[in-house]
């Protein structure tokens, strides 16, 4: 995830804001940041309550085996009409193809 700090300005280009979302509480995401990955320049969102209702509803919360209950590691692109127009699901622990989300994002101009 901190990969993404490298990023932000070629993001910014496309006038795209990159927004992580989990269903872990803000405390959590605080106590991570802190402990853990470092502070993020991005914001980090809580999906919290109703547990997990937006990953639910993006059809990413993992229910299986390993680590059930968090998220799976997806990138959605959503236009500014509200539109998804890219998405990709990664394995755990394996970093997006940050080059191919700003072509994505290029193709939005």
């Amino acid at each position: 995830m901190s990969a993404y700090g490298k990023y932000l300005p070629k993001f910014a280009e496309h006038d795209a804001q990159v927004v992580g979302v989990s269903p872990d509480s803000i405390y959590c995401h605080l106590a991570w940041q802190e402990k853990s990955i470092g502070w993020q320049e991005y914001p980090l969102a809580s999906d919290y309550f109703p547990h997990a209702g937006t990953a639910i509803k993006y059809g990413i919360l993992r229910e299986g085996e390993p680590l059930p209950g968090i998220n799976e590691r997806a990138i959605f692109i959503i236009d500014k009409q509200g539109k998804i127009t890219f998405s990709r699901v990664y394995e755990l622990g394996q970093e997006p193809d940050y080059e191919q989300i700003v072509s994505e994002l290029a193709k939005l101009k």
